[in-house]
């Protein structure tokens, strides 16, 4: 399951915009807000060093929360819907907002059974 996600988003070695803007049924400039990279660049250059840090934040959630939860599509439900008890933001919100080790702190608390 989590081994789909990760062979679905990615081309060869390289995570790929456009399929890990499907599996996160976003458009790609939604992607690319979220990930603070511009969109021409994100598309165009997705090698780039930077892109691939950017997206690899986004898919170590998703990956992080997927294994929590044991589905994929329930991670990426509460990656754009649910709001974080603390932040009253969703992880997308926070993640947008450049606080993706905020996101990953929180899911390591609740993996030690912490659920403020």
């Amino acid at each position: 399951m989590l081994a789909a996600f990760l062979d679905d988003i990615r081309d060869h070695d390289l995570i790929a915009p456009k399929r890990m803007a499907d599996r996160l049924r976003l458009p790609v400039s939604r992607l690319a807000k979220l990930a603070h990279l511009n969109r021409n660049t994100m598309t165009a250059r997705p090698e780039s060093p930077a892109v691939q840090a950017k997206l690899g934040e986004i898919a170590r959630i998703i990956t992080r929360a997927a294994e929590m939860t044991g589905d994929e599509g329930r991670a990426i439900i509460w990656f754009r819907h649910q709001p974080i008890a603390g932040f009253g933001k969703t992880a997308e919100q926070l993640v947008e907002q450049g606080h993706a080790d905020a996101v990953m702190g929180t899911l390591e608390s609740m993996e030690q059974g912490v659920y403020a």
